[in-house]
């Protein structure tokens, strides 16, 4: 008889775990909805990517990392902005700064150079932390643009 009771138990435990959704919000985490906007352009082995970090809400967030990877690497010794580092050979992250509900941040200017010159760029921008929130809508904060080396902005 005991056999059969944990069987159930666990069999219970199973269903309701395949029931509950993906995204679960513990109780008492503030949630946000953060997005980025911007346009890159490719000339050269330089690319510029200007960026704008957008809050949905409904709750603030104190700060927030945006990830930018290229397909191509970059060049050593980069120029990077203030709250920009070096991740990897392709990647640089970015402080937003502090994000009210319903507001957008500072717009981010963030040049890099490629270590090639290669005729398009694939740029891969996410969401690396956002400060103690929870976002559940993640499809406008990761995002790919191909960026052509033609000069022309490219808009996301």
């Amino acid at each position: 008889m005991a056999v059969r009771m944990r069987t159930w138990v666990l069999a219970g435990v199973c269903a309701g775990a395949v029931m509950t959704p993906g995204n679960a919000v513990a109780a008492g985490v503030p949630e946000a909805d953060l997005a980025f906007h911007g346009t890159a352009v490719l000339t050269g082995d330089q690319v510029e990517v200007w960026l704008t970090p957008h809050n949905g809400g409904p709750a603030a967030v104190s700060d927030a990392t945006v990830r930018l990877r290229w397909s191509a690497e970059l060049a050593d010794g980069q120029q990077l902005p203030a709250r920009c580092a070096r991740e990897d050979e392709r990647t640089v992250v970015c402080g937003t700064g502090a994000l009210a509900a319903d507001t957008s941040g500072e717009q981010l200017r963030i040049p890099v150079r490629l270590r090639e010159q290669p005729e398009e760029v694939t740029l891969e921008v996410d969401t690396a932390w956002i400060g103690g929130v929870v976002d559940q809508d993640r499809s406008n904060d990761r995002m790919k643009v191909l960026v052509l080396a033609t000069g022309d902005a490219y808009a996301f």
